[in-house]
């Protein structure tokens, strides 16, 4: 007889936007055990599952707090409420709660001031007030039993109707919000819990076999929104509204997009205590990246870190809904021969209606490797070698062409695409070097048969100033580089081969030459004055530090405009990345760029 053991859920805490998918255990007519779904339309001896699910509301409204999504609110921020701030912002679960997050949460304040700067004295009222006790510049209102008058229209919590009431008892009500296994919250469902129902049913009578099996889920939280990151102009042009695609479309520049998304497979609870598990749970981080991937409506996006499997279910035909083709290289493996389906690889994805694709290079490490022992290394040594060299890692070379003419009407227009992950130990910076000259060779091999502008994207796992940075950015490494002192296959030598002629800049560089605009001179205390590079693009409890680049080619490209850069003290109140609102260790970046219409020639 068939029969349901255990239902859970992979999460405990519910998220609006993210898929709720119960694990639902059986027991066969024939003992066996499975998680399969039996549907009406293919019963198992007569029988078959129908689930639901229900929305619990009980007669005392609740607010969650904005800073810590798992508590209740207590109190409100009362300046939110009079410059009509998102109500959710304004909640928070403790006077100490709203201290604490005031220095980050006032920034809201000094942006709505902006937008409501003719309104004076009301203004210098809220916003220029001296911390009061409770550590806030602005009055907060606490918030006991059943909150109302606090919201930005009238003040209450807004309940919705619309979903077929099925039940009330004991100051509950309860609502079928889905007859599916799976259900994704909305932001009807914040504040309340939700109710998951299995009962196994006969396929004749359609009536209950048994008792149904339940399950009950904590409260349902708003899914955190960071402020949005705004596109700053380096080149005098105004920028307004070219995040999204119309603007650029009719300007003719392009934007990239590179950003190591971190692997649900490195993303443990080990290395990142600090970030809550549900935040920390691939179901709700892949909803939260697409969410930020989509916003910035890049052109081109170059990802790192991103699994076979995620790549295939998910990444390629979400996006592929809003316009993208997927191209990806999985990384090989040689070191790590476990399931290929999570091993992660590079993934470039491109806008159909701006660029198509001409051609595919893969770069295997490996390859290179065997190769290079071979022809320099005695057999007795190469074991050794490739046990040193060989690190599964792979770069993806993209060859596309413009679907615009920008300052080049008429003309066909080329782009090369590199995106890569150096993920070497930090130790073997002779492996680091190796990796990212051979990278630069084949795409010099690409140069020489046309003249095609280049990008170069990815996390390099290399800080500004070392070896492998010197060689993008400056074509070669200063043979007294430290760097070069670790060379026990001699693969470095001699120096003087380490060089490239590719003309390539760093886009983030153009931050350091900014003169003082509106916006600018925040970012450029964000870059460090030594290596014209952010102070960070990855940022955990134990490391700060910038290992990620988009290079291009200067002779054929201009950069327009760089995604701002983020402050660390707003992601270390977290401790660091990842983070609810961020859900990867690294950040991503974003250039914006033209096609010059000549090019110089090359060095």
């Amino acid at each position: 007889m068939l029969s349901v053991l255990r239902v859970h859920l992979p999460s405990d805490i519910p998220i609006v936007g993210c898929e709720l998918t119960p694990y639902v255990l059986l027991r066969r007519p024939d003992k066996s055990l499975s998680s399969d779904d039996i549907p009406e339309s293919a019963p198992v001896e007569g029988n078959f599952l129908r689930y639901k699910w229900y929305r619990i509301q009980s007669d005392k409204k609740v607010a969650i707090c904005s800073v810590h999504p798992t508590e209740q609110a207590t109190l409100q921020c009362l300046g939110c409420v009079k410059t009509k701030i998102p109500v959710a912002k304004s909640y928070h679960c403790s006077p100490k709660c709203f201290a604490d997050s005031w220095q980050h949460h006032r920034i809201l304040h000094d942006r709505a001031a902006s937008a409501v700067n003719d309104n004076g004295n009301e203004d210098e009222e809220l916003f220029g007030a001296r911390l009061n006790s409770s550590g806030s510049g602005v009055p907060a209102t606490s918030l006991s039993g059943p909150i109302s008058g606090s919201g930005p229209t009238n003040g209450s919590i807004t309940f919705y109707s619309g979903a077929t009431s099925t039940q009330r008892s004991g100051g509950e009500t309860w609502f079928e919000v889905g007859l599916s296994k799976t259900y994704t919250p909305t932001a009807e469902d914040i504040g309340h819990a939700l109710k998951f129902e299995c009962v196994i049913v006969d396929s004749e009578t359609k009536l209950p076999v048994g008792q149904p099996s339940t399950l009950l889920t904590s409260r349902v939280i708003p899914a955190p929104t960071p402020t949005p990151r705004r596109l700053i102009s380096v080149s005098g042009m105004d920028l307004a509204g070219h995040l999204d695609l119309d603007a650029r479309v009719s300007s003719g520049t392009f934007t990239v997009l590179s950003y190591n998304i971190l692997a649900d497979m490195h993303a443990s609870s080990e290395l990142y205590s600090y970030c809550p598990s549900w935040a920390l749970s691939w179901a709700y981080r892949k909803q939260n990246l697409l969410r930020e991937i989509v916003g910035y409506h890049a052109d081109i996006v170059c990802l790192q870190e991103v699994q076979t499997d995620h790549f295939e279910e998910f990444f390629e035909p979400e996006l592929d809904k809003h316009g993208y083709e997927a191209l990806f290289k999985r990384r090989t493996n040689e070191v790590y021969p476990g399931n290929v389906n999570i091993i992660d690889g590079c993934a470039t994805f491109f806008r159909r209606d701006r660029f198509s694709h001409v051609k595919k290079y893969e770069v295997e490490f490996n390859k290179a490797a065997q190769s290079l022992t071979d022809a320099l290394l005695p057999s007795t040594q190469k074991k050794n070698a490739l046990g040193r060299l060989v690190k599964d890692n792979v770069a993806l070379i993209a060859i596309l062409e413009a679907k615009f003419g920008g300052d080049n009407p008429g003309r066909r227009q080329l782009l090369s695409v590199a995106n890569t992950h150096v993920n070497v130990p930090h130790e073997l910076k002779d492996v680091k070097l190796w990796q990212v000259h051979t990278l630069l060779k084949g795409l010099e091999k690409i140069a020489a048969s046309a003249n095609i502008p280049m990008l170069v994207c990815g996390d390099f796992g290399s800080l500004p100033g070392s070896a492998p940075h010197s060689l993008l950015a400056m074509g070669k490494v200063d043979p007294s580089h430290p760097d070069l002192m670790v060379d026990p296959l001699g693969i470095l030598r001699p120096p003087g081969k380490l060089n490239h002629q590719l003309p390539l800049v760093s886009a983030y560089s153009s931050f350091a030459r900014l003169n003082v605009a509106s916006g600018s001179e925040k970012q450029k205390r964000r870059m460090d004055t030594l290596t014209n590079e952010p102070l960070f693009t990855n940022c955990t409890r134990d490391f700060i530090g910038t290992l990620d680049y988009i290079f291009y080619s200067a002779d054929s490209l201009t950069v327009e405009g760089l995604l701002e850069l983020l402050d660390e003290d707003s992601l270390r109140k977290d401790t660091g990345l990842p983070s609810p609102e961020w859900s990867s260790d690294h950040i991503a970046l974003l250039a914006e760029f033209r096609c010059k219409s000549s090019s110089r020639p090359r060095r």
